[in-house]
């Protein structure tokens, strides 16, 4: 037998996640069952592993923090800040923004996927009169600041971010 299974949406993953919590009295942060439904990639199955794994890696409570450091991921905050400093062509800010990615740890070829990411997110905003609203990856106030990014910026600035992005991915190897 084979099942096409349908990937289930994260919004309804993070639901049936925090009805599961509130049910055990295990206390969640909101950004850390944000984080958890977007790494199930549309299993749920996968989802409350993870679930079950955070729960087990932050002794009791599931914290954003906490679920960031299990899975490995990027601090989005942090890369988005650097991507409206680059908006707003403030180089001071944005070599700030640099070294606090650098000096938090993070994986930089990771940070750089994740900026690339947001780049494509913005240039489907300023193409599709409704391109935030098709994302349901994004948690609100991300989804607001990346549309100022893309009001602010042209479509070819966005255009040639990503394409030095894209080239600096393959030149990360080698760079000092």
């Amino acid at each position: 037998l084979q099942f096409e299974l349908k990937r289930i949406p994260a919004d309804q993953i993070r639901e049936r996640m925090a009805a599961i919590l509130e049910a055990e009295g295990i206390a969640a942060e909101a950004d850390a069952l944000e984080l958890l439904a977007r790494a199930a990639d549309g299993s749920l199955r996968d989802g409350l592993s993870l679930l079950d794994q955070a729960i087990n890696f932050g002794e009791g409570r599931v914290a954003g923090e906490v679920v960031r450091q299990m899975l490995g991921t990027v601090n989005r905050d942090r890369v988005l800040a650097l991507l409206e400093a680059v908006a707003a062509r403030d180089g001071q800010a944005a070599l700030t923004r640099v070294a606090e990615v650098a000096d938090s740890g993070m994986d930089l070829d990771a940070a750089l996927a994740e900026l690339l990411g947001m780049l494509h997110r913005v240039a489907v905003m300023q193409s599709v009169a409704d391109g935030g609203a098709v994302d349901q990856t994004l948690l609100a106030d991300e989804g607001v600041r990346l549309r100022a990014v893309a009001d602010q910026a042209g479509a070819e600035d966005i255009q040639l971010l990503y394409q030095i992005g894209v080239q600096g991915r393959r030149d990360l190897a080698d760079a000092p």
